[in-house]
C-alpha cells in the first residue's frame, strides 16, 4: 500500500521521466522476444498507477497506447489467444480517455452528440483523440462484425476524421491509416470505398515519408488484395522487406514486426491473386 500512495503521491514525475520513454526505448528495441517477455510488466505498473489515479490524461494515454501495441504483437510473440481478452482493457482505457476530454463517455454516444462535442476540440486534444480511438478500434478488430461493433466502427471514423482535420501528420500519419483500412478492408455492398481507401494509405505513406512500414503492410493486405491489384500488393511488401531498419531506430520494433508481416503475406500471395 506504502508503494501505491508513493506511485500516487510522484505520478507526474514517473509518467515524464520513466513511463513516456519507457514507452519510446519499447519502440527501439530490437529483440522482439524480449518486449513480449517484458511488456507485461509495464502494462501492470501502468494498471496499478491508473488504480490510484483513473483520470489521469497522460496515464491514459499511455495505457491506451501500450496495451494496444502489445495486443498487436502478440501475433509475433506467439500469443494470439490472449489478443481478445487485453484488447479491451486496450478499449476501456481508450474510452476513459476519450470521455476525459469530453468526445464521449462510453461506446454508447450518439453519432450525433460525438459529432458535436469533437467540433469542440482542438489541436491539443488530438493525441487523446488517436490513442482514445485506437484503443477502441483494438477491441473492435475481434468483434468479427457484429451490429454493436458496426455502429461503434462509425464512432471510430468520426474520431480518425477529426485528427486529420486537427493534425493529419499525428503519429505518422496514424489517422490516415486507419481511415485507409476501415474504407479499405470492406467489400462494396458493405460500404466499402477502395479510392477513398488509397487516398488515405498515400497520404500514410507520405507523411511518414514511406518509413513507417505498418502503412505499407496495411495497404497491401487490406486494399492491393480487395482490389485484386497483384503488382501493387507485391510492390508494397518488397519495399517493406527491403527497408533497413537502422534507417528508423525510432521505429525499429514496429519495423521488424511489419517485416514478418510482409513476408508471411507474400507466401499467401497465390492465395489471392
Amino acid at each position: 500500500m506504502a508503494g501505491l500512495l508513493l506511485l500516487s503521491g510522484c505520478s507526474s514525475l514517473i509518467v515524464t521521466n520513466v513511463m513516456e520513454p519507457t514507452i519510446d526505448n519499447l519502440q527501439q528495441q530490437k529483440d522482439v522476444d524480449l518486449v513480449c517477455e517484458g511488456a507485461p510488466s509495464f502494462l501492470l505498473m501502468l494498471d496499478s498507477m491508473l488504480a490510484s489515479e483513473p483520470d489521469n490524461v497522460k496515464l491514459l494515454t499511455l495505457a491506451s497506447q501500450a496495451y494496444g501495441a502489445y495486443t498487436a504483437a502478440l501475433h509475433t510473440c506467439g500469443r494470439p489467444e490472449r489478443a481478445e481478452v487485453l484488447s479491451v482493457k486496450a478499449r476501456d482505457y481508450g474510452l476513459a480517455l476519450l470521455g476525459r476530454v469530453g468526445a464521449c463517455q462510453d461506446n454508447k454516444a450518439d453519432l450525433d452528440e460525438l459529432t458535436v462535442n469533437l467540433r469542440r476540440l482542438d489541436s491539443s486534444d488530438v493525441a487523446s483523440l488517436f490513442w482514445g480511438g485506437s484503443g477502441w478500434a483494438t477491441w473492435l478488430q475481434f468483434q468479427h462484425g457484429s451490429p454493436e461493433a458496426l455502429a461503434d466502427l462509425l464512432r471510430v471514423e468520426q474520431i480518425m476524421l477529426r485528427v486529420v482535420e486537427l493534425d493529419e501528420g499525428f503519429y505518422h500519419g496514424g489517422a490516415h491509416l486507419f481511415l485507409g483500412i476501415y474504407y479499405g478492408g470492406r467489400p462494396l455492398m458493405f460500404g466499402g470505398k477502395p479510392e477513398l481507401a488509397r487516398h488515405h494509405f498515400d497520404r500514410a505513406l507520405a507523411l511518414s515519408d514511406r518509413q513507417f512500414l505498418a502503412v505499407q503492410v496495411a495497404y497491401a493486405g487490406s486494399y492491393a488484395r480487395a482490389v485484386f491489384d497483384e503488382e501493387l500488393y507485391r510492390r508494397l511488401l518488397e519495399e517493406v522487406l527491403d527497408f533497413d531498419l537502422e534507417n528508423r531506430p525510432d521505429l525499429y520494433l514496429i519495423n521488424q514486426v511489419a517485416k514478418r508481416q510482409a513476408r508471411d503475406l507474400l507466401q499467401e500471395a497465390e492465395q489471392y491473386f
